[in-house]
């Protein structure tokens, strides 16, 4: 595994580069499962897009990595997709569950209930096949 671990910060050794000299803090650099866990705290939103923009650039669809990163609550009626996307609930799943698979962390279930609150009324109750965002 650290085979692969070094692999994969090589390949994104930019992006790392560009979160230690623009000020982003990186609060954790790990492997989830065959992927990169890059989890990092920029000062601003347009610096959480730049570093976006940064990964884009080494990789467009970015398959074998995890980006976690977070930036200050933006101005009301802004809105950044960047970093989310889609998980598709597999029958056996949890929100824990996929919360440690997607975070390394089973206990950020809650940031995946809270941001489809459209969809779920109860962190226990989902169903496979549901769509669910991942911020």
């Amino acid at each position: 595994m650290s085979d692969r671990f070094e692999e994969l910060k090589t390949k994104y050794q930019s992006v790392l580069n560009f979160i230690q000299s623009h000020g982003v803090q990186l609060q954790n650099l790990n492997m989830v499962g065959d992927n990169l866990l890059i989890r990092a705290f920029a000062p601003s939103a347009d610096l959480k897009n730049r570093v976006w923009n940064q990964i884009k650039l080494v990789d467009p669809n970015f398959f074998d990595l995890i980006a976690d990163i977070q930036a200050p609550a933006a101005a009301v009626g802004a809105t950044s997709t960047l970093a989310a996307r889609t998980y598709t609930v597999k029958p056996g799943d949890s929100l824990s569950k996929i919360s440690k698979q997607l975070y390394g962390d089973a206990n950020m279930y809650m940031k995946i209930f809270d941001a489809n609150k459209d969809k779920l009324t109860d962190a226990d109750k989902i169903e496979a096949g549901m769509n669910l965002l991942i911020p």
